[in-house]
């Protein structure tokens, strides 16, 4: 596959991933509006924006409305849900024979939905009617991707940048809960605790599924073992890298490389740190050092796909 279609189509998934993690964190955090504390509301905008990477030009000034209204609508933000969903349509364009004809109606859809006039109305009622509206298109994309792409190297791609953007988000997050809410997991846990815990599950679309294997009885390392080790939940972080190894094991099947091996260990690596990980193990250690040596290694990985697939040299590309 040319580098400039597996660039393409790698960001508009990771953009993608990106406005549907960045939904699902506002929404949680207007659902929780009705605890009037001031702490825990700037406690938890800060964390929304720490999770982004604190983007420029977005920052808390004790207005969670507002705040709200720029993660939604600011189109000159790259970090906002709209900015993001404009970068993916602009790589899915750029693409647009590489993908189906109903990928790229579904994404246009959106992608007009979200930057029609809305006028000079920043209400709370406005930003709750455009989040489930953005995950219900979002979701549409994901279905009509599964099931009118071909799996080739281009809904490898597709996946590949999907995952390892869940993974990265994921592990972002985790780590920022560790530090500002888990401590150092006592057995004593307030209200806000409590319901920083569940915030934390619907985040992730896990509290009904959590519940299933764990019921309605949260701790923190049993919150902390499912988000991170559970092999069968879609937005653990084991899941996704083990979807991520598959996707570059197929990608090295079709495209016939000699150069990945580096690319291939690393992220095989990963995978059976996940998937022979013990959450005692993990907490012995330190959570917060395993998690954020996940992010190194997403990190390391994302360097190598370029390396390998994307930038590679004129001469590798002759010798293929």
């Amino acid at each position: 596959m040319l580098s400039r279609v597996a660039d393409s189509l790698y960001w508009t998934a990771r953009y993608l991933e990106r406005a549907e993690h960045t939904v699902r964190m506002i929404d949680v955090n207007m659902g929780m509006m009705l605890d009037k504390s001031r702490t825990s509301t700037e406690r938890r905008w800060l964390r929304v924006l720490e999770a982004l990477g604190n983007p420029k030009d977005l920052e808390w000034k004790g207005d969670a409305d507002e705040l709200a209204y720029a993660l939604c609508f600011d189109a000159t933000n790259a970090a906002s849900i709209t900015g993001c969903i404009i970068a993916a349509r602009e790589n899915a364009r750029q693409v647009r024979e590489q993908i189906s004809t109903e990928q790229w109606q579904r994404l246009n859809r959106l992608y007009h939905e979200i930057t029609r006039p809305r006028g000079q109305s920043r209400s709370e009622t406005l930003v709750a009617e455009f989040l489930p509206a953005v995950m219900d298109g979002l979701h549409l994309f994901q279905g009509v991707t599964d099931t009118t792409l071909g799996h080739g190297e281009g809904w490898q791609f597709l996946q590949i940048g999907r995952y390892i953007e869940r993974a990265s988000a994921s592990a972002t997050l985790l780590e920022l809960y560790h530090r500002d809410v888990f401590g150092d997991g006592g057995e004593e846990v307030d209200g806000y605790e409590y319901l920083e815990w569940i915030g934390l599950l619907r985040t992730c679309i896990a509290f009904e599924a959590y519940c299933k294997v764990y019921t309605a009885d949260l701790s923190y390392e049993r919150i902390l073992e499912f988000l991170l080790l559970d092999p069968d939940f879609p937005h653990s972080i084991r899941y996704s890298i083990d979807a991520l190894q598959q996707s570059l094991k197929s990608v090295e099947q079709e495209s016939h490389r000699q150069r990945d091996d580096e690319l291939m260990r690393l992220s095989g690596r990963l995978q059976a740190s996940l998937s022979y990980g013990q959450i005692s193990e993990i907490l012995e250690r330190d959570a917060g050092t395993y998690l954020r040596r996940i992010l190194e290694q997403c990190w390391q990985i994302h360097r190598l796909i370029y390396e390998v697939y994307i930038q590679y040299s004129v001469q590798t590309a002759l010798a293929l």
